[in-house]
């Protein structure tokens, strides 16, 4: 058996999926050519399906006969062709060198994190935030005059508080009044087409720019960590890849909720959950900032009581009981 090693992203799935998502996810692995661990006794301790996967279109010059002849040669992620000896590669799946090498530099400017002066950053922040209206005077009050592009704004309450509501509102206010796109993520099973036509005919009685604002809302039902974790990663690509809809690109992104797929993998001694919540909440703050999108997951809200002994008891809902 190949030992997977721990790299940074990477979660332990044993305790947290169900037998039948272990054994799909065993067989994306056996597909591609990498390593397992099926047999092995002890708790998994990583798996690829978190990882940068090779596929035609992910850059410029990777193409679907270079990835099956790397897959052949057990290159199957980002990290396993920039971390390889492109010389060796290149003579065991007879490609050119000068074309890995380019692909490389390419996956490294994607994928790696460059050093920027703090007077750059705010000059690009500048140029390039705006603030869109929620389309409620008192929430834009609250939020000093709205959703700011390339922010993450957070809406946490109790079950029934509304969230959903106002999500749905954000929504349409953002594709009738300022006619841009809209991705909604929904984990919860709460989104509906009919209460999202009724706001929108509050906003407007003609048919056609019902339909037109309709048509700027695109709606991913996912219902585990990992498929949303997939639709923000095809988001970043789309836009990477200047794949966009007729109407322009995504400007606002909203989640309900992050706490649907991250509770159930909470509690106990579980650090698989916290650390693809980490996974989650970064990848929500690096699409907000790289593609200047306003990011609006929400949230259950979640009561801590501090002991006397300074010691943190956890209320059923800080636990992930009752999520």
């Amino acid at each position: 058996m190949v030992e997977v090693p721990w790299v940074a992203g990477w979660t332990t799935l044993e305790q947290s999926e169900s037998p039948s998502t272990r054994e799909s996810r065993v067989q994306d692995c056996v597909a591609l050519g990498l390593p397992t661990c099926r047999s092995c006794p002890l708790p998994f301790r990583g798996c690829h399906r978190d990882m940068v996967i090779l596929r035609a279109g992910l850059c410029p010059g990777l193409t679907a006969e270079m990835i099956q002849l790397l897959k052949a040669n057990s290159i199957a992620t980002v990290v396993d062709l920039v971390s390889s000896d492109l010389e060796e590669v290149a003579r065991k799946c007879s490609l050119s060198y000068k074309a890995l090498v380019a692909v490389r530099r390419v996956l490294l400017a994607q994928f790696s994190a460059f050093p920027v002066n703090g007077a750059d950053l705010y000059e690009e922040l500048k140029s390039s935030t705006a603030i869109l209206s929620t389309g409620s005077e008192s929430l834009d009050k609250l939020l000093d005059s709205g959703l700011y592009t390339g922010e993450v704004t957070e809406l946490t309450g109790a079950p029934g508080s509304g969230k959903t509501q106002v999500c749905l509102s954000i929504a349409v206010s953002s594709s009738h009044d300022l006619k841009q796109n809209v991705l909604y993520v929904d984990s919860t099973g709460g989104f509906t087409a009919s209460r999202l036509l009724q706001l929108a005919q509050t906003r407007t009685g003609d048919e056609e720019e019902q339909v037109e604002a309709l048509q700027r809302i695109q709606v991913a039902r996912v219902f585990d960590v990992y498929k949303m974790l997939d639709v923000l990663q095809e988001l970043r690509c789309s836009v990477s890849q200047q794949v966009l809809s007729s109407s322009g690109p995504v400007k606002v992104l909203v989640v309900d909720s992050v706490s649907a797929v991250i509770c159930p993998l909470l509690g106990g001694r579980q650090a698989e959950g916290l650390a693809l919540m980490m996974q989650l909440a970064r990848e929500l703050k690096t699409l907000a900032r790289e593609l200047n999108v306003a990011v609006v997951p929400t949230g259950i809200e979640v009561e801590l009581d501090i002991g006397s002994c300074g010691i943190l008891d956890e209320s059923p809902a800080a636990s992930g009981e009752g999520c």
